[in-house]
């Protein structure tokens, strides 16, 4: 019982609670492994552009907010480095930002974590892409927004050039995804 516990947690996500349990938050398509995807939003919309801005620390320093990459292809992702299937798929995620950083891909992680924590993962990980410092007592709220209500992580949010909010996923995001719901964004 706790290997079939610590598998579910390893497919679906870093909070403790079932994906099952976030599935029934909005209107969602199963994946295996008890991932699901979805692009119903709190917000009513389905454009990030009409949603309210946030602006984050950066690892490296400055403050950073959505708009900073507006006319991308956005792929946010909700992580921290205690999270272990955060971890795997991050070495997926800086491949995917240097093979189609120049079609119009901008990766973009949330580090729902400490700067220092985040810091160590990046660097030991090689992350290429920007990560922004979501301070954990910040993170349900924000995480909401974005249609994330249990608060399980990884969670990741893709965004069209144009804003249009075209999928989201919950738990380990893998390469069958990317090919099906990002790459056909892309120029």
């Amino acid at each position: 019982m706790i290997l079939a516990a610590l598998g579910l947690l390893l497919l679906g996500g870093c909070d403790g609670q079932a994906s099952a349990a976030a599935s029934t938050q909005e209107s969602t398509v199963e994946k295996p492994g008890a991932q699901t995807a979805t692009t119903a939003l709190p917000e009513k919309t389905n454009n990030a552009w009409e949603m309210a801005p946030f602006a984050l620390e950066s690892l490296d320093g400055g403050k950073h907010s959505l708009e900073d990459w507006k006319g991308k292809v956005i792929m946010m992702n909700f992580w921290a480095s205690w999270c272990a299937p955060c971890q795997y798929e991050i070495p997926e995620f800086v491949q995917y930002q240097k093979t189609y950083g120049s079609r119009n891909l901008q990766l973009v992680g949330i580090g729902v974590d400490q700067k220092r924590k985040l810091a160590n993962v990046a660097r030991s990980l090689g992350i290429n892409y920007p990560v922004l410092v979501l301070p954990p007592k910040d993170s349900r709220g924000l995480m909401s927004k974005w249609g994330n209500n249990s608060g399980i992580i990884p969670y990741t949010v893709v965004i069209a050039s144009d804003g249009r909010i075209k999928y989201i996923h919950r738990g380990q995001m893998d390469e069958d995804a990317f090919n099906r719901y990002v790459k056909p964004l892309l120029n």
